[in-house]
Order: C-alpha cells, then sequence, then structure tokens
C-alpha cells in the first residue's frame, strides 16, 4: 500500500537525518578476527567471540558429529519432540559450571530474558533494573505487566532506597541487571545487589552475557577474583565467549522446573539445532580445561587501555565515548581505512549524547595491532 511505503520512507528518512540509519553489510569472518567487508581485509574489534572459538577445530567438530547423528534441526518445541539428547548434558554442565542445582537452555538470550521476568514477576509485583541494562531485560520487564522502575547505573544506594519506599507495595520483588554491560563493559556490584535483595526478601537476576567464558576463570562475572557470589537467577548466553548460539537460567531445581512449565518463549519456541548445543558442550569443556586462556581476552583490553590513556579494561569490552553520531560514524570510517572494524554505536543502543566506538578484545588479537590501535586512538580520536 503507498501510505504504508510513505509511512516507512517518512521514518528512514528521518534516520538518515539523524545519522542513526543502518543497514546490514555482509562480512566473512575468515579465522575468529580477521574480516573481509566491501572487497577489504580488516582486522575486527566488534565481535562478542572473545574465546574465538567459533573458528576452532575441536568446536567446528563437535557441531559436525552432532549433525551426523542428529540432523540439522530439533523438528519441534522442546516440550513436544525438541527435547534431544544433548540438552540434558548441557543443562548439567551449565548447572555445574554456575554451581546451581540445576540449568534450562532457551533458544537465545533475549527469548530467556523475555520469558524468565513475566514467569516470576505478574501485575502485583516489582522489577527493579540497572537503568543500562539490555534491551531484552527492559522487555522481559514490560511483558511481566509488573511495575518497573530502574535505579541509576550501579548505584546500590538508589536501589535501595527505591525497595524502602516501594517493596511492601508489592507482594514479589525482583532486581535485575547485567553482570558485564555490553556497552560500556564495566561489571555489576553483584555482592552488594545480593545483599541488599536478601534484605528485602528480592530475587536478584543477573545477565552473565559478556562475563562467562572471559571472567572469573571463565565462570562468569559472579566469580571474579576467586569468588562465588551465589545470585538467585543467573542468566546468560551461549553466543558470545562458548561460540554457539542460545540463552540459558541456572538457579534451583525448583525454579528450573517452573520455567519449562511457564516460560511462553521456552514452551512455544522450537528447540536449537543439535550442533548449537553440541557446540556449547564441547566451549564448556575447553573453557574448563584451560581457564589461564580464558584471561586473555581481558588481558589484552587491559594492555589497550593503558597504551592509550584510558581507565583500565573491568572486561574484554572498552568504550570509545564521542557523544554525537556523525562524529562517531567518521571515526568509525577513519579506522577502517586504518584496517580496522570498530563500528559506531548510536542511539537507541545508548543513551542520546553518549555515541561510541565499543571495541571488543580477544584471545586471539595480535599484540602488536592492540598497539597499533592505541596509537590511533589515543593520537586521532582522544587527542
Amino acid at each position: 500500500m503507498r501510505s504504508l511505503d510513505a509511512f516507512a520512507q517518512v521514518k528512514l528518512d528521518e534516520l538518515k537525518r539523524r545519522h542513526l540509519y543502518r543497514a546490514l553489510n555482509e562480512t566473512v569472518r575468515e579465522d575468529g578476527i580477521w574480516i573481509e567487508r566491501n572487497g577489504r581485509q580488516l582486522l575486527s574489534f566488534s565481535c562478542n567471540d572473545y574465546l574465538n572459538l567459533t573458528q576452532h577445530p575441536a568446536i567446528k567438530q563437535a557441531a559436525t558429529a552432532a549433525i551426523e547423528e542428529y540432523g540439522t534441526g530439533s523438528g519441534a518445541s522442546r516440550l513436544v519432540t525438541g527435547n534431544h539428547p544433548l540438552y540434558a548434558e548441557l543443562e548439567s554442565r551449565l548447572a555445574q559450571f554456575k554451581r546451581t542445582e540445576a540449568a534450562c537452555v532457551f533458544g537465545s538470550g533475549y527469548l530467556a530474558n523475555t520469558g524468565i521476568i513475566p514467569v516470576l514477576i505478574g501485575r502485583d509485583g516489582l522489577v527493579l533494573l540497572d537503568e543500562l541494562s539490555h534491551a531484552c531485560i527492559y522487555a522481559g520487564a514490560q511483558l511481566s505487566r509488573g511495575t518497573v522502575v530502574t535505579f541509576r547505573h550501579n548505584d546500590v544506594l538508589h536501589a535501595r532506597e527505591l525497595l524502602s519506599a516501594r517493596r511492601g507495595d508489592h507482594d514479589h520483588a525482583i532486581i535485575v541487571t547485567d553482570g558485564v554491560f555490553s556497552m560500556d563493559g564495566d561489571l555489576a556490584p553483584l555482592s552488594e545487589l545480593l545483599a541488599l535483595a536478601e534484605e528485602y526478601d528480592a530475587w536478584l537476576m543477573s545477565d552473565d552475557a559478556h562475563g562467562l567464558g572471559v571472567l572469573g576463570g571463565g565462570r562468569g562475572s559472579s566469580f571474579v577474583g576467586n569468588s562465588h557470589i551465589p545470585i538467585h537467577l543467573q542468566m546468560g548466553t551461549l553466543s558470545k565467549a562458548v561460540g554457539s548460539y542460545g540463552g540459558y537460567l541456572c538457579a534451583s531445581a525448583s525454579v528450573i522446573d517452573l520455567m519449562r512449565n511457564r516460560a511462553r518463549t521456552l514452551i512455544y519456541s522450537t528447540g536449537l539445532p543439535p550442533a548449537c548445543v553440541a557446540v556449547a558442550i564441547a566451549a564448556l569443556d575447553l573453557i574448563e580445561r584451560d581457564p589461564d586462556y580464558a584471561v586473555r581476552p581481558v588481558r589484552k583490553a587491559k594492555a589497550f587501555t593503558k597504551r592509550a590513556g584510558l581507565p583500565d579494561a573491568q572486561s574484554p569490552i572498552v568504550p570509545i565515548v564521542i557523544s554525537d553520531e556523525k562524529t562517531t560514524l567518521a571515526h568509525s570510517r577513519m579506522l577502517e581505512k586504518e584496517g580496522f572494524l570498530a563500528v559506531a554505536i548510536r542511539p537507541p543502543t545508548v543513551k542520546p549524547g553518549t555515541a561510541r566506538l565499543r571495541l571488543t578484545f580477544t584471545a586471539q588479537h595480535p599484540d602488536d595491532q592492540i598497539d597499533r590501535l592505541a596509537d590511533i586512538v589515543r593520537d586521532k580520536i582522544l587527542a
């Protein structure tokens, strides 16, 4: 219909005017760090494959073997016929890895967060979110139909004020935060938030999408510094450092059983292909066997921030906040000319006025190239 096309074009023109238009760019990932785009080979600092496992021979072999034995797809929801035997092994391994009683694997991280929160919180419940939580956490909170309140980023005192004022008006309450914030790279104060949750009879849920595999010896953000923070609900993804696809929740056996019975995004979604599950199992094996390998991405990020004169990295994610979208795009193009892929991150992914280059570091990034990137960023962007 002409009115529909006209509507879409007006919206697209406005995005272009504000330097917020996005387009899909065909990208060939050659070995985990080098990519080919528009006929050029670039060293990518924009990928979440922190351990480069998507190209690891043993990981690819696990996928091939699973396809040979179980086929390419699961064929149905897990509660119908899509619960192939590999699921039980992966969920057992995840629970052991996170030191919980049980685990449940979802189709993706987005499906996990939009499924978990509504199961636990209804119209009379309270959801307290860190303001920089991932978009799928916000989506899950909104789907719960409960009262949704945000606290200032990593501000436990503000979270306490909100709980003190509102907890008595709700039957249940949940605090939800990223473990590692995907656009800023900093860590949540999980120990303090857990103490706060227990003081107010609330539940704490953390999204460890960017922590699993690279922090706490590979176990994630709740294990940093040789500690173990027993978070009630440990959610995460299998698509970053693990190199596969899917999401998960690690929690008590009763909570996991409830999810299998009530989480709509699990019940009404086709199960993951067997290859994805097999890859995740193989990746966890590798991470557990070689925890020293898991520290490399953060170590390389720290080397970059030290040379570039930036605050010390806490994770493999280093943001270069530039503010306006047009300048951010220009700096991204400049780095591409230098042979680096550093994609510009703009609203609504980040707040207006905080457009940035989000750099991610992996185990296989060459040290000399990290030094060269740091010198360019220091001299041409931060100067």
